[in-house]
């Protein structure tokens, strides 16, 4: 299974390229809490696919906000942004579709306001 996102600064009305984003997991020991899985930054589509396998958990996407609105020069209220998400066992009778799975996590952006939902 993957995962990938793509944010769009809804104030502009154009793709959030530049922006960090990193893809963490919850540990499943106890009092272990996230751990960073892969990082990266938005392309000039706003697109980032993460290339590490994601195998069923918990998960956490932490968007670098205020640094990608500091530099257009625009004040925000958010200087982060962190979406938590569960990628949940495949069923059992499709071994192919589990292995085949993606998980986009769009991120709709402004700077006092933003969204996400489940993509495709």
């Amino acid at each position: 299974m993957t995962v990938s996102t793509h944010v769009l600064d809804a104030s502009a009305g154009r793709p959030a390229a530049g922006v960090s984003v990193t893809l963490s997991v919850m540990a499943s020991g106890p009092g272990d809490g996230w751990l960073d899985v892969e990082s990266g930054t938005t392309d000039a589509d706003g697109r980032f696919r993460f290339g590490a396998p994601t195998p069923p958990g918990m998960y956490r996407l932490v968007f670098g906000t205020g640094r990608y609105f500091a530099d257009q020069a625009v004040a925000t209220f958010y200087p982060e942004v962190t979406i938590a998400f569960t990628i949940a066992e495949p069923s059992a009778g499709d071994p192919a579709a589990a292995r085949e799975a993606h998980f986009h996590v769009p991120l709709l952006l402004s700077p006092f306001a933003y969204s996400t939902y489940r993509g495709s």
